[in-house]
């Protein structure tokens, strides 16, 4: 094989794709590309993070949210407190040896269990991960979080989503008025000193370190105590549409991107939900393709180990090229 950089690599596929008659036909075949080559794939390693979908219900419904999430969204329906200590308990008795737990929704703190959720989780000594917009819902329970983060707060982190640190782009995804609530859970949660990180976008297609800059100035200015410039306080996600023309990744890509498939996040973590009307939750592949039924597994963790094909755009445009991953980077 020629020796290819990533540049190469991504323009010869480019124009591979544009010979295709139908755009239809990429991600099409579960384990082929549209070219007739061997999609790549993952194979679980270890089960290193847990990630958690508490449901789809939301306060607030953002422009590009992947998952659809909504004050109407219930496809995904809240998960019990003993359905997850089900879980906790198979990672304990398989030996799995996972290390951390995420806590996703919709947002979390419209869960009725999820006080109890967040308990049963650190109380087990995992690392726990809780994604929230910091808005009113989280902010109802201001004083039992402060009493949890106080006796088993020491492996808590919560991330913030800040889409941007202009308070217009922010509404721009998140909606009017979005922007002064958030800012006010923030420094709530900077102030009792919770151990804190933000998830912020870059569908502005600004340059990194100009967006750092504009993050360490907000920061600065109310005094949030987060270092914009790293990696683990500060995650920034490339933009997903779900109908962008990416390139399909094969088998060969590996090599040629050098990317490793063991830095996919189908590689060490697995995310349970629960759809409206199931008699009980199922294990997913990954927490970006909550709908998809080709990365379903069965109901439990022992049953996810199988191998991931990235049939799916999410799978090249924020894995394998954007390089995303959820879990809390060191």
């Amino acid at each position: 094989m020629e020796n290819l950089n990533q540049s190469d690599c991504l323009e010869q596929i480019e124009e591979a794709l544009e010979t295709i008659p139908s755009k239809k036909k990429k991600f099409s075949h579960y384990q082929k590309t549209a070219k007739g080559e061997d999609r790549a794939f993952v194979d679980l390693e270890k089960l290193e993070t847990f990630w958690i979908n508490t449901g789809t219900l939301c306060n607030i419904a953002c422009v590009n949210c992947y998952i659809e999430s909504s004050p109407k969204n219930g496809r995904l329906v809240y998960i019990t407190h003993d359905e997850v200590k089900t879980y906790l308990d198979e990672i304990e008795t398989e030996k799995l040896g996972t290390r951390e737990i995420g806590l996703t929704g919709g947002e979390p703190f419209m869960n009725r269990d999820i006080l109890l959720i967040i308990e049963e989780c650190l109380s087990r000594g995992f690392e726990l991960i809780v994604l929230t917009n910091a808005m009113r819902p989280m902010m109802r329970f201001q004083e039992k979080l402060l009493e949890i983060k106080n006796r088993l707060g020491e492996k808590l982190t919560m991330r913030v989503s800040v889409d941007h640190y202009d308070p217009k782009m922010h509404e721009e995804e998140r909606g009017p008025k979005s922007w002064d609530p958030m800012l006010e859970g923030l420094k709530w949660l900077s102030d009792n000193d919770f151990t804190i990180d933000i998830a912020g976008r870059t569908r502005w297609g600004e340059d990194e370190a100009v967006l750092r800059q504009g993050f360490e100035a907000l920061f600065n200015k109310h005094a949030i105590k987060i270092d914009a410039h790293s990696a683990k306080q500060l995650v920034l996600f490339p933009e997903m549409e779900e109908n962008q023309n990416v390139p399909e990744i094969t088998t060969a890509c590996w090599d040629i991107l050098n990317v490793s498939p063991s830095t996919m996040m189908c590689a060490n973590s697995r995310m349970v939900v629960k759809r409206k009307g199931a008699e009980k939750p199922a294990v997913i592949a990954c927490t970006l393709l909550p709908y998809e039924k080709e990365f379903e597994f069965e109901s439990t963790l022992k049953d996810s180990s199988k191998r991931t094909y990235l049939n799916h755009s999410y799978c090249s445009k924020f894995c394998v090229l954007g390089g995303g991953a959820c879990s809390i980077k060191e």
